[in-house]
């Protein structure tokens, strides 16, 4: 089955995600600072806070492979280093199409 890069697998709609605890493969890479959930727009922006990167990370919604409400925890199917490869997060302009461009473009590769 294809993945759709900006829209969630299952639906999360009528959850706030703010806060969510975020797993990468191979363990937490940081916490949910702001959650889209546009169709085809959706999309974590995740505080790596200094003990992982030292910054946000921009993931699209077709990277989460699980939602744990009770836990308050979001499995995305990526490693650390493979998020942390990303093209760098860029607050200024994070919604630009060339930038979401890049980053679908990097993102799908693993697919």
């Amino acid at each position: 089955m294809a993945v759709e890069i900006w829209d969630f697998r299952e639906s999360v709609t009528d959850v706030d995600l703010n806060g969510f605890h975020v797993e990468a493969l191979d363990g937490e890479i940081g916490k949910v600072d702001e959650a889209t959930y546009e169709a085809g727009s959706g999309l974590l922006i995740v505080d790596t806070g200094p003990l992982v990167f030292g910054r946000k990370v921009f993931l699209p919604a077709g990277t989460i492979e699980r939602v744990d409400v009770d836990d308050e925890r979001i499995f995305v199917d990526r490693t650390k280093q493979e998020i942390k490869d990303a093209p760098e997060y860029d607050p200024s302009g994070y919604a630009e199409q060339e930038y979401r461009l890049q980053l679908a473009q990097y993102y799908s590769r693993f697919y």
